[in-house]
């Protein structure tokens, strides 16, 4: 894409948009590859860190019933709030910085996981120091994220190239 048909507002929305459908591949990817032991999961990295800001457990542990399953909407409102977030931030970044999109996102994606889960969350205490956590967990993030931001990647280029054949 040309830098004089870049749009920032169209790559806001773009990557916004593709944030919320790479968000549910990242829910169905854990699905299949847990990131966590149940136990360890009672209480989830963002539960945990809302509760480190003060947040009172009662409002992190919320949840909504459907279909007889209990599921946690605080941690479905920053989970999906953190992806749509990185969604709009990498669609504009790296229109002006291409080598974010090395890849097509997932080196990006690999840099975010070890960011947050090698560095950034172990350092606040919201999860265990990196070799305190199974090999499972490391695995699972890494790849959940290299998927996450390869399908941020495909969902918002292929949403600007088609704002940009509707432009033409």
């Amino acid at each position: 894409m040309k830098k004089s048909n870049f749009d920032i507002k169209d790559a806001i929305i773009a990557g916004s948009i593709a944030g919320v459908v790479s968000g549910f591949v990242k829910l169905g990817w854990e699905n299949l590859f847990p990131p966590r032991t149940p136990e360890r999961d009672a209480t989830n990295p963002p539960q945990q860190f809302l509760q480190q800001l003060g947040v009172p457990s009662k409002f992190t542990h919320a949840t909504y019933t459907y279909s007889g399953h209990k599921l946690p909407w605080v941690s479905f409102l920053l989970h999906f709030g953190f992806s749509t977030s990185f969604g709009a931030f990498y669609t504009v970044a790296g229109h002006y910085l291409p080598i974010l999109k090395l890849g097509q996102g997932t080196f990006f994606g690999a840099s975010v996981w070890a960011a947050a889960h090698l560095i950034a969350l172990p350092e606040f205490g919201t999860v265990p120091a990196v070799k305190d956590q199974p090999l499972e967990e490391h695995l699972s993030e890494l790849f959940g994220h290299v998927s996450w931001m390869w399908v941020t990647h495909v969902v918002a280029e292929e949403l600007l190239a088609e704002n940009n054949q509707r432009q033409k």
